[in-house]
């Protein structure tokens, strides 16, 4: 019987590189996807003790180019494949009155159009196999409308509106769709972020080193829920009450998310 296979974009480092463990755990054939070669191949090389064949491939979801060939050479390896995911990802901080535009151009280009260029690539693909689940990368930013980090905020909820596109489009072929909103988690992120004010770059840093949840853990429970079908996958407890909170009683969350926000600034 052939293995499940999933293709991982972003999987050299931080939470793909968890999801290539967490699916390789259970069965699956990985195609490692990252912008920097040596990365890749060595999360390739890690997951050899798992069993099953995996391999590297580099890619810049930013390049139109990039994930066209990107889309061959998967074909070169693969006649067809059950999970794609849209992971790779950057970050940037800093208000809408001071973030540069080349900030807002590069975040968009690389967490929403790299995730468009990715659906593009593959999603005939799944329609013709009829089977298999697309799931996107996005941020509980996406959805928390919270201040000084509107640019990541933004192209975030673009990815989980067209999310919600896809997911109407592909439904009448079989395909699955998710969208994953973690918050804050032990990662790397930040390593290559842009940030307008520093004080912000430094508020980021600390919610992330005092969160509980490492990046198996938020791929741990994206597995659970995508074996479960679910669209909106929510890692967290606390965000999942937040997403609540705030579709329930939107003017009681913001008044909560601006005294979190005034605290992390005097802190």
């Amino acid at each position: 019987m052939t293995r499940p296979r999933a293709l991982i974009t972003g999987a050299g480092s931080g939470l793909g590189r968890a999801l290539a463990h967490r699916y390789a755990r259970a069965g699956h054939d990985i195609a490692v996807v990252d912008l920097d070669r040596a990365r890749a191949e060595a999360v390739v090389a890690e997951l050899a003790a798992h069993g099953g064949a995996h391999f590297a491939l580099v890619a810049d979801v930013g390049d139109d180019a990039a994930v066209e060939s990107l889309r061959d050479s998967v074909r070169a390896h693969w006649d067809c494949f059950d999970l794609l995911f849209n992971n790779a990802g950057v970050a940037t901080a800093g208000s809408v009155a001071d973030s540069s535009l080349d900030d807002w151009r590069w975040v968009t280009n690389i967490d929403l159009l790299g995730v468009v260029r990715g659906m593009k690539a593959f999603a005939p693909m799944f329609q013709q196999q009829r089977r298999g689940h697309v799931l996107s990368t996005a941020s509980f930013a996406g959805l928390a409308g919270a201040p000084n980090i509107a640019s990541y905020g933004v192209a975030k909820a673009g990815v989980v509106a067209l999310s919600e596109a896809l997911r109407a489009e592909m439904e009448p072929f079989g395909v699955r769709v998710s969208v994953i909103c973690p918050s804050f988690f032990k990662t790397n992120l930040m390593d290559s972020a842009r940030c307008a004010d520093a004080k912000f770059s430094g508020v980021a840093t600390r919610l992330m080193e005092r969160a509980r949840e490492s990046a198996d853990d938020i791929a741990a429970y994206v597995f659970r829920a995508q074996q479960r079908g679910r669209f909106l996958i929510i890692p967290t407890a606390q965000e999942r009450m937040h997403w609540r909170l705030k579709r329930w009683f939107p003017e009681f969350y913001f008044r909560r998310l601006m005294a979190f926000a005034r605290a992390m600034q005097l802190r």
